[in-house]
């Protein structure tokens, strides 16, 4: 039996794992979108089923003016045998010579349940880790601003407070960009697993050792033990960023991120994902790939014994919500703040209702609720009913990266206060409009879609005013401002329902569903 990859498709990055008994979570960044940190759950490696976030208040995390991919990197998922321990960062900047990075720890007994306030442990560099030690001493492994080595110091396993020396372990393997840090016990070395290369295209996964904690560590001779195949752009590309686990039965996997460029392509819409590979332990005490050489596969062996159901897949990729619930979907998010502050289930049962805030743009209050790409192919479809009265409103449909890239397919009024229907583009902060104003009917309502065809590179928006006779907005649009390399971004393309008032009045819209379907060939990539 054979794992498909990637196991948690489209904008999933640096995933760290862990095992509790037949349970594997695995803990993935979010950046600048609210609430902080995904998880998820398995018990088989293969079917992975999301779970409450963590970061769900504001008193844990504050993202409002983080920039755009700021906000919370590599999250390191924990456990000690009786509790669950979170370790993630808070990017304020990531400009220059100067990164403000802060790190917190939180904590919980029940995965499932609330997690603590947050503790502070330091600003001195981002992506940490916590190890707890076989003699039940807990440390914080530490990468440093500026990739200048990864730092050891022990962590209070009373108070969780930063304890003692704070000491340089490794300068890295040689080949830069030293980051991503986790250690492990095993037999009688510490490993120190690291992502080195840079998230980009040159992106590996090494492995140093040592008998102290403290080091000297001597690095893997046959480092990187995962990177990519960059002579095919059809296999997986930007695999770094590990982290490892062991099955009941003593197998070893290493989860890490990758990307799947569009048509042979350095296009990524679908961000930085999870992948999964089985891993072995050589005769002199590396960890190595089971498949041999060190390039990410598309697939890996499943763990002995297993019966994965494989109709089941991963996490559908089609999503339909009506809104009948009283809470709102596990799959949304929201810029920097708590969607809470600007949605309502209740005053119109069966529709979510959206209060307009600031602009698109905005690095603070944006009221959009979105969901992440995850196949290169997918339509998104909503319904809503808006009734401006001032061209500063506008409410509608969006497919989008970040605040400096994305497409709006939206209604407002025009000068003269007549309805119409726009289509409004921002390449890296440049708004453009992408088609004459289209008038519609002052009141009732209309339906909005977005669908990305062919090989990706395209998204094409349509409108039904009521009739039901779909018509085309504008031409087809490139997807090319929805990818990492255009943006210069570590997150992926999102379609969400969206609503501005920059007059400060409040107006709101009622969305009556939101869908996303995978293209029929695509729901296996």
């Amino acid at each position: 039996m054979m794992i498909q990859n990637p196991i948690l498709r489209g904008f999933c990055p640096d995933p760290s794992i862990i095992r509790v008994g037949e349970d594997y979570y695995i803990a993935t960044s979010t950046f600048e979108w609210w609430p902080g940190v995904r998880l998820f759950h398995s018990r088989d490696l293969q079917n992975w089923e999301q779970i409450p976030s963590p970061l769900r208040r504001k008193s844990q995390l504050d993202m409002v003016g983080d920039p755009t991919s700021g906000g919370v990197w590599a999250p390191c998922l924990s456990y000690d045998g009786k509790r669950f321990f979170l370790i993630y960062t808070d990017v304020k900047t990531k400009k220059g010579r100067y990164y403000n990075t802060h790190n917190y720890l939180v904590y919980t007994d029940d995965i499932y349940g609330d997690w603590s306030e947050p503790v502070y442990l330091n600003s001195i560099g981002f992506d940490p880790s916590l190890f707890h030690d076989t003699d039940d001493r807990k440390y914080l492994i530490n990468m440093v601003n500026g990739f200048k080595g990864i730092l050891v110091q022990e962590l209070d396993a009373e108070n969780y407070r930063l304890i003692g020396e704070r000491k340089k372990v490794y300068n890295g393997s040689g080949i830069g960009c030293t980051e991503g840090p986790h250690m492990y016990h095993i037999g009688d070395y510490y490993y120190l697993l690291v992502a080195e290369g840079g998230t980009g295209y040159d992106h590996c996964v090494t492995m140093a050792r040592s008998k102290s904690i403290w080091g000297p560590f001597e690095t893997a001779p046959e480092n990187p033990i995962v990177t990519s195949d960059m002579s095919d752009m059809n296999a997986l590309q930007k695999c770094g960023h590990g982290d490892i686990t062991d099955t009941p039965d003593g197998e070893w996997y290493l989860v890490h991120l990758c990307s799947r460029p569009l048509n042979g392509q350095r296009w990524c819409t679908l961000g930085r994902e999870t992948a999964i590979q089985k891993m072995y332990w050589d005769r002199d005490g590396w960890l190595r790939l089971a498949a041999g050489g060190s390039y990410a596969g598309r697939e890996t062996e499943a763990p002995a014994g297993s019966s994965l159901d494989l109709t089941k897949g991963n996490q559908s990729v089609s999503f339909f919500d009506d809104f009948t619930e009283n809470t709102l979907h596990l799959r949304y998010n929201s810029p920097r703040c708590d969607y809470g502050d600007f949605t309502d289930l209740s005053s119109r049962p069966g529709y979510l209702r959206i209060k307009g805030q600031e602009s698109m743009n905005s690095l603070h209050h944006v009221s959009l609720i979105a969901v992440r790409q995850q196949t290169v192919c997918a339509e998104a479809e909503t319904a809503m009913e808006f009734n401006p009265s001032y061209p500063e409103q506008l409410a509608g449909l969006t497919y989008m990266y970040d605040a400096m890239n994305f497409y709006v397919l939206g209604k407002t009024v025009n000068e003269a206060g007549e309805a119409v229907l726009t289509l409004i583009k921002s390449d890296q902060g440049v708004v453009t409009d992408e088609m004459e104003p289209v008038r519609i009917p002052a009141s009732g309502a209309i339906r909005l879609r977005a669908r990305v065809g062919e090989d990706g590179t395209q998204v094409t928006f349509y409108y039904d005013t009521g009739d039901d006779n779909w018509q085309q907005a504008g031409v087809p649009l490139t997807t090319e401002i929805m990818t990492d390399e255009h943006c210069r971004g570590f997150t992926g393309a999102h379609f969400g329902m969206y609503v501005h008032d920059m007059t400060g009045l409040s107006l709101t819209a009622d969305f009556d569903y939101f869908s996303m379907e995978a293209e029929e060939n695509e729901k296996a990539m």
